[in-house]
């Protein structure tokens, strides 16, 4: 199984880069980060998360990366290679995307349907109050654009490795970035006043998003800061979840892995940074603290007002933010179907044609029935850390909450402690080139990152939340 078959890799380093990145830019980055920026006191934020980037995320990273390229196989294999005892290790890392795939070009259609409202002048529309929620709850649209979206993802599926995900990562990515650059700084110029007299800039709403912010900071105030920065590195980096892995394994034997992994930690971390410049500024401007709402009300409901309120602008604004989440979603939604089709080609030594087309015809399914969980499938589940979820939200935890904390904890411990860090560290030194944070990487692989992650998984359960008041 370790052979790749011709086309089954990245031509290179800016080819893997370029994926790779785009598997992490998702939409997570553009609404879940700006809201934890704004929530969790703006630069003391971002101080911690990039802290936290820089060691912890560099960390699963390397770990992600260097193991899928020793091994030359996708995570259900790739853990077993490293240890025979692990093997339920891969099993429980091939099932994260697997439940992601679910509701991804779920949300990807939502976002769909945002940019083709923009795009034939229906802008004001999505500015009412009832317009996300008519939207989600109707048993037919949001059905047919979720399957418009995974259809598309299938296709560049079936094209393979370097003709499908590189090749729409190359054009995407920088696309994207440009995109993000000039709506941020777009943001930065704008000026509202309130009908009470109230002006507000976006140059003010940037030093709410920098400057950090210690009211009533407490130690446990403090940890949960913490827990979100570490939590939204899961989205960032796509780590733990099979797909750096499986990416890894597509690396050519004579790529610098530590150059490469700096390359896609700057990439995420400055479209992240970035999206939080272009999103608070202009929220700030338009409603003050009040539009930094949580979830996907941010992006599907304070948003769409604020250009709304920007006038003609806004609707120009509007349809590239949106056309840009669309880019950001389909790399992340791509490399969460790649994970899968590689795993299920190696348990069947299957055609990777016929497993996209299975997997592809099994996904369209399974997103007709996640966006039909508002309104035919509607359910209501309390979830172990508290809140109230439904098809999609449970789905969303057990992977994300739930699984992948555990899954980064036991594999921590089974390269700090079992196989041991030099296993980790010959692959990144292969090449001749050194691998510089060596030791920042050992530190946090044996002692820190386990700590970290077994607190992160207590919070997920719910069992945290009964100390951090």
């Amino acid at each position: 199984m370790n052979e790749k078959k011709k086309g089954s890799n990245f031509s290179g380093q800016l080819g893997f880069v370029l994926a790779a990145a785009g598997s992490a830019v998702g939409v997570g980055n553009l609404w879940r980060f700006p809201y934890l920026a704004a929530k969790d006191g703006g630069g003391l934020f971002l101080i911690i998360y990039l802290i936290l980037v820089l060691t912890f995320g560099f960390t699963l990273l390397t770990s992600d990366i260097a193991i899928g390229r020793k091994t030359k196989k996708s995570a259900i294999y790739a853990y077993t290679e490293m240890n025979k005892k692990f093997k339920f290790l891969g099993i429980l890392t091939f099932f994260v995307p697997v439940l992601i795939m679910t509701y991804y070009a779920v949300i990807g259609g939502w976002i769909t349907r945002y940019a083709v409202v923009y795009f034939t002048g229906e802008a004001k529309a999505a500015a009412a109050d009832d317009f996300f929620v008519s939207f989600i709850t109707s048993p037919v649209a949001p059905v047919i654009y979720g399957l418009l979206f995974m259809f598309v993802t299938t296709v560049i599926i079936y094209k393979g490795v370097e003709g499908g995900i590189e090749r729409i990562s190359r054009w995407l990515m920088p696309v994207l970035l440009v995109m993000i650059v000039v709506i941020a700084v777009f943001s930065l110029t704008i000026t509202h006043k309130d009908a009470d007299g109230t002006v507000r800039t976006g140059l003010q709403g940037l030093l709410v998003y920098l400057k950090p912010d210690l009211t009533g900071l407490t130690p446990g105030r403090f940890l949960q800061i913490l827990l979100d920065a570490m939590s939204q590195i899961f989205f960032s980096l796509s780590v733990s979840m099979g797909i750096m892995i499986t990416y890894g394994s597509y690396v050519k034997p004579d790529v610098n892995l530590g150059k490469s992994i700096n390359q896609i930690e700057i990439f995420d971390t400055l479209v992240a940074f970035l999206a939080g410049m272009m999103i608070i500024p202009a929220v700030f401007a338009f409603t003050g603290t009040e539009g930094m709402s949580a979830g996907p009300s941010l992006m599907f409901v304070s948003l769409p007002k604020v250009f709304q309120a920007m006038g003609t602008p806004g609707i120009f604004v509007g349809a590239v933010f949106f056309l840009m989440a669309i880019f950001a979603t389909l790399t992340s939604c791509i490399s969460v179907l790649e994970a899968i089709v590689a795993n299920i080609m190696a348990i069947f030594h299957a055609d990777r044609k016929k497993v996209t087309l299975i997997m592809g015809a099994v996904y369209l399914i399974a997103t007709a029935v996640i966006a039909l969980g508002y309104s035919i499938f509607y359910v209501e589940v309390k979830l172990p850390n508290g809140s109230t979820g439904q098809l999609l939200d449970i789905m969303d935890y057990i992977s994300n909450s739930f699984m992948m904390p555990f899954i980064s904890m036991i594999s921590t411990i089974l390269i700090g402690w079992i196989v041991g860090p030099k296993w980790i560290i010959d692959e990144m030194e292969s090449t001749g080139d050194k691998f510089r944070r060596k030791y920042v990487y050992i530190v946090m692989i044996k002692y820190v990152a386990p700590i970290m992650m077994f607190i992160l998984f207590l919070q997920s359960t719910g069992i945290l939340g009964m100390f951090i008041k």
